[in-house]
Order: structure tokens, then sequence, then C-alpha cells
């Protein structure tokens, strides 16, 4: 990403500010590369994020705290719904939101839903209309439905962007800090995230597991981290981690004919758990079943707390 051009005023700005979007409209892609760090997973599996991920971006003109939502998804399974409420909870108290959509996808009932979360809130977003670099890419139709559901929202907060590409971000960093309030920042400006060490490591194993896998596999997938411990005087990190499933056949499936697919998972997952933390990474995989997790309120509670 390019350098945001310098702030001439020297005033600061702090603000919290909640990504909204429908499954796979590119939230996480965004929240990667404006942190150009890999925050969140980015997968071509929709509903992929299942908590309110958090991801910070300093600039001269101030810390902008990003928290990316699952997608907002029209469904009544009791995992959806919970992903609903995370999303929802977000908007509570925040000081702006950026609407990420996808331009490659026609509107439809989810999106008219989305946008109606944002109906009593128009002066605090900026929508980025996302993935403008595919041939497929309809910009004008989502100014259409931007002018008809949130009208308020003036032409100079609706910017077009492809967060694969890294193309329009510090136009929509910039319109953010707009409508900012003033403030000094949050965090250490070395930081760009505040997950925990437990729920990052559950986070790049669920991230590499569910590229690996298929149909409704990624869905049915968690990650239980039993045991971490610093190791040679702190310089190893020993991990054992299970990933859960609810079936016994999908258990087969995660392993693999001769346990090649959870070695495959393992390995790819030590590489990026190496590339976030200087200890060298040990990393014990196994794979369980939480028969029918999804339907579970105690599982539910512990991978997606309430707020």
């Amino acid at each position: 990403m390019s350098e945001i051009k310098p702030n001439e005023s020297g005033i600061l700005k702090t603000a919290v500010v909640a990504i909204v979007g429908r499954p796979s409209a590119g939230k996480s892609t965004f929240l990667n590369t404006a942190c150009q760090e890999p925050v969140s997973i980015v997968s071509p599996i929709p509903q992929t994020t299942r908590n309110a991920i958090k991801g910070i971006v300093n600039t001269s003109y101030g810390q902008l705290i990003f928290i990316d939502t699952p997608g907002y998804h029209d469904s009544d399974k009791k995992l959806n719904l919970r992903l609903k409420e995370v999303t929802e909870s977000q908007l509570d108290g925040i000081d702006a939101v950026l609407y990420v959509i996808d331009s490659t996808r026609s509107a439809g009932e989810e999106e008219v839903h989305t946008a109606a979360l944002l109906k009593e809130i128009q002066k605090q977003v900026v929508v980025a209309i996302n993935k403008i670099d595919l041939p497929q890419s309809k910009p004008e139709a989502v100014r259409k439905f931007i002018s008809e559901n949130l009208p308020e929202i003036p032409g100079e907060r609706i910017l077009e962007i492809s967060a694969e590409k890294d193309t329009g971000i510090n136009e929509v960093l910039k319109a953010i800090y707009d409508i900012s309030p003033e403030g000094q920042p949050m965090y250490n400006e070395e930081l760009y995230t505040d997950q925990n060490l437990t729920f990052r490591i559950c986070e790049v194993i669920r991230g590499e597991a569910i590229n690996r896998l298929s149909d409704e596999i990624p869905h049915a997938v968690y990650v239980d981290v039993a045991d971490v411990e610093h190791r040679n005087e702190g310089k190893k990190l020993w991990i054992r981690a299970f990933l859960c499933v609810e079936r016994d056949s999908q258990k087969g499936i995660v392993i693999g004919k001769g346990a090649q697919k959870i070695k495959e998972i393992r390995l790819a997952a030590t590489k990026q758990l190496n590339k976030i933390y200087l200890q060298k990474i040990d990393l014990d995989l196994q794979v369980k079943v939480d028969k029918n997790w999804r339907q579970k309120d105690h599982t539910l509670n512990k991978l997606i707390p309430s707020n």
C-alpha cells in the first residue's frame, strides 16, 4: 500500500471502525491490505469470519481501529444467527462504519438487509465498492443501490476499490479520517492487532484448514488449542491443537489418505505461525469429533463469546 499523503494540519484522529458487508464481499481482504499484515482469514469460502477481528492502522492522521465482522447473512441456523448477532453488536457506539460491497454481484434481499443496518447512522458510513478490477464489476449499479437505500451518504464517501490489488485503499482511509473524531491513539503504534496468542493460533490453523478442504467441511471445522508451552528458554513455542469436526466421516477426510491432508495443514500453519512469532513453532495437530457442535450452545459460547 502506498503511503497516505502527509497530514498537514497536525490534528490526530482516532476511530473505531466496523467493517460490514455480505459474505465474501472482501472485508477481510481490505483489513489485511490496510494493515499490511495477515490479520483476518481470507478464503473463497463464505462465512469464514466468525468473530469480530480487530486490525489497527496507524498513519500521520492518527489511528483507525478496524473491526472485521462476520458476513451479514440471511439464515435461521444457530451458528449463522450467532454470527449476525456479532455483526449487529459491533455497531453500538461505533465511530464509523466501512460498508464493503462486492460490485460483481447483484444486490438482492441480503444486500438490502445489510444496508438497512446502517439506515440510522448514514453520517458515519463510508462505502467501498470492491472488486472493480474484475471484468464483471458493475460499480454504477452499486451507486444506484446506495442512492436508493442509503441516500444520505454523499458521493465523496462512496469509493471504488480493489482490496486484493491494493487499489483505492488510501482514499478510503482518508474518507474515514475525515469523519473521525479527534483523539490520541488507543494502541501502541507498533501493534496491528490485539488478538491474544491462543486466538491467533486458532485462526491461523483454521485458515490453512478451510482453504484445503471443500464442500461443507470448512463450515464444520473449529480449532481447539489444548496446550501452549514456551520451551528451550523461550526459543521454542510448542503447541498442541485439535481440528474439531462434527462427524466421524469428516474426521477421515480431514486426516486424508496416509494422514497426508492433516500433515499438509500442519506444515502450512507452522509456516504461517513462524512468520508471526519470533519463537520456532512446534505444532502437534490432531483431529477429533465434537458431534453436532454447531447446535451446542456451550461450544458456540466458547468460540463466539457474547458481547
